[in-house]
């Protein structure tokens, strides 16, 4: 296949990114000496000799970051048999290059308009399906899309010069921003993802290093200090005087000690795990995992959350609030959300870290636990309508080994709501599961990523994609996603949230309905080959986004009104839409994002029962279930 490369104008103060690429040119010495090739976006994840250097300042120095509007101004490059001619002294210019997908070329066409005076250019891009006939149909930026990005552009934190990251809401009009003006880990997720499937990789590489910096300071409440491979919940830029004619910026990460209920982010460590394998998927830079000190944040992060304890269970134990749902929600124990990104975070580890002495007893661990993880979730967190008669029709109080009702768990706990609520062809993975307890709300983002990760089978992601469509209006309503289904109510809500007013029925982390969980659904339709879902829940989303500021929830039951404290101009809201457009428009390069089935994981029994005549593993009897769901 023909590649087709973009040139760019670059200022003169990016010489280590104008050598590293030429290496992609053909003819570099022909070339302007301001001039970028950039390889088209399969390239980019395909290239492994592709490389991003920084000299040396502030920790990680000052990386070669040039603003998009500077960026944008380009001209075109004649490479093999497609270009677009220009003419050098007109001030519009046109930059072509190649999108490769699974199913069907893409060609985007930029146009720029600069103004010599003051730099700034306005620009247009049309996409082009079907490459080889140019035939085919023509999409346009929508408005909507183009507010995002300058919104997005607008929210990026810098650090001696450098990108790290984007606030967590730039509302103008907030004069109490409280932490949204910080840089949040799982916040910046999305707005990672957007950047690096538009070819930007400096910001999300300088995230990584920073955070991974920061994750050896010295985290204390009270007089205790946590495990040492905790990452921060979030970060915040300050700028403090050395003297009175010197300042300095510094770092001032929040480990949980300044947040509400001081509750340690569990999740942050496993998001940054996720977030560096695909940094090296989408850019082609792996150098960066290869590291010795990212190498060792891995292995500090796994070695915290693989260290013994009291739990009988794979599962991850953790309070109240260490995730996205930060507040009192009853999902204290083992919260699905947790387990599918432990799970993720230890497929992850696993493809990243270098075999060797120091490290083989860690990769046996990782192994073993996602055999037992995999096989926990998938066996007792599954319910369907077939499940739920069968819990209905529990015995209790059962001691054997070998008992159906291992979690003793009481029929009466099955919920009204849930007998007429499931669908026949539908089911989802329960929020929580511990002793006599199961919590039967469908909660999204742990349900799609366990679709995106393979922590379910592949039947059971079928059902749970059959489960949305099925219950469109509870779980989209007017504007995408529940964050669970369904609210608290009454004394549920006043005894498990504690009266909490933020968390009120239908409202915050109580039912809300979050934008930002696009990116999510759309990436676990991408994957199960129904775009179609993902496409129609984006144009529902992308009619009232713009118009309502980007708000970071929405209230009621179907999704109707702005969210009564919801923050406006939410970052993580822009993100979560323009990632879900990306990963639609480039499907191969969503594919790098997700895992298929390991049929391996399946065949891994490490508990020893086999070996002794005392016991019988109960997992072989319940192997052919999971396989065939």
């Amino acid at each position: 296949m023909s590649a087709i490369y973009l040139l760019r104008k670059f200022s003169m103060k990016s010489p280590s990114r104008l050598h590293r690429s030429l290496l992609f040119s053909k003819s570099s010495m022909d070339l302007p000496t301001k001039a970028l090739i950039r390889p088209s976006s399969r390239s980019i994840a395909t290239y492994p000799t592709q490389r991003l250097i920084s000299s040396s300042s502030c920790y990680f120095g000052k990386s070669n970051w040039i603003s998009e509007k500077a960026r944008r101004i380009g001209v075109s490059l004649r490479e093999f048999s497609t270009s677009v001619e220009t003419n050098s002294g007109d001030k519009t210019f046109e930059r072509i290059y190649v999108q490769s997908s699974l199913n069907s070329n893409s060609l985007v066409v930029e146009r720029i308009h600069k103004d010599d005076e003051t730099a700034i250019e306005s620009v247009s891009r049309v996409e082009v399906k079907n490459l080889e006939t140019l035939g085919g149909k023509v999409r346009e930026e929508s408005e909507a899309e183009k507010e995002a990005w300058r919104i997005l552009e607008d929210s990026v934190v810098r650090y001696c010069g450098s990108p790290v990251g984007t606030v967590a809401a730039n509302d103008p009009g907030d004069k109490l921003p409280l932490n949204y003006d910080q840089v949040f880990i799982r916040d910046f997720v999305p707005s990672a993802l957007a950047f690096l499937l538009k070819g930007e990789g400096d910001i999300v590489r300088n995230f990584l290093l920073h955070t991974l910096q920061l994750q050896s300071w010295e985290k204390t409440v009270d007089c205790y200090s946590p495990g040492q491979g905790l990452m921060p919940a979030s970060f915040k830029v300050r700028t403090v005087a050395l003297d009175e004619n010197t300042t300095e910026e510094v770092l001032d990460p929040d480990f949980g000690e300044s947040a509400i209920g001081r509750v340690a982010p569990v999740d942050s460590g496993l998001w940054w795990i996720i977030l560096l394998r695909a940094y090296g998927k989408l850019t082609g830079d792996f150098s960066l995992q290869e590291r010795i000190d990212v190498q060792t944040g891995i292995k500090l992060i796994m070695n915290l959350c693989l260290a013994d304890g009291f739990d009988m269970f794979p599962t991850l134990l953790v309070t109240d609030g260490s995730c996205m749902i930060d507040r009192r929600m009853g999902i204290h124990g083992h919260p699905l959300e947790i387990q599918s990104l432990f799970y993720s975070a230890l497929r992850c580890s696993r493809e990243m870290l270098s075999v060797n002495d120091s490290s083989k007893n860690l990769v046996r661990a990782i192994n073993n636990r996602l055999s037992a993880l995999s096989f926990h979730i998938r066996e007792y967190y599954w319910v369907d309508i077939k499940k739920i008669n069968e819990i209905y029709r529990y015995k209790t109080e059962e001691y054997s080994t070998d008992a159906t009702n291992k979690f003793n768990i009481y029929p009466e706990q099955i919920p009204p709501w849930l007998m007429d609520w499931i669908p026949e062809q539908g089911g989802y993975l329960l929020g929580n599961l511990q002793p006599a307890h199961m919590d039967f709300r469908f909660f999204t983002l742990g349900n799609f990523w366990s679709v995106v990760s393979s922590l379910s089978t592949p039947k059971q992601n079928e059902a749970i994609l059959n489960l949305i469509e099925a219950k469109w209006d509870d779980i989209i309503g007017n504007m995408p996603l529940k964050i669970c289904y369904p609210a608290l109510e009454y004394d549920d809500w006043r005894i498990i949230t504690g009266s909490d007013p933020k968390n009120t029925p239908w409202s915050y982390h109580n039912s809300g309905s979050w934008p930002t969980l696009l990116w999510q659904f759309t990436l676990a339709c991408m994957k199960m080959g129904r775009p179609e879902l993902a496409e129609k829940a984006l144009a529902l989303a992308e009619k009232r986004l713009m118009a309502d500021r980007w708000p970071e929830y929405y209230d009621t039951r179907s999704g109707k009104f702005i969210g009564k404290q919801s923050r406006l101009y939410q970052t993580w809201t822009v993100a979560g839409f323009l990632t879900s457009k990306l990963l639609l428009a480039n499907p191969e390069m969503a594919s790098l994002l997700f895992w298929e089935e390991d049929y391996e994981l399946l065949d891994i029994c490490v508990c020893g029962l086999s070996k002794t005549g005392r016991k019988k593993c109960s997992r072989v009897a319940a192997k052919t279930q999971i396989l065939v769901r």
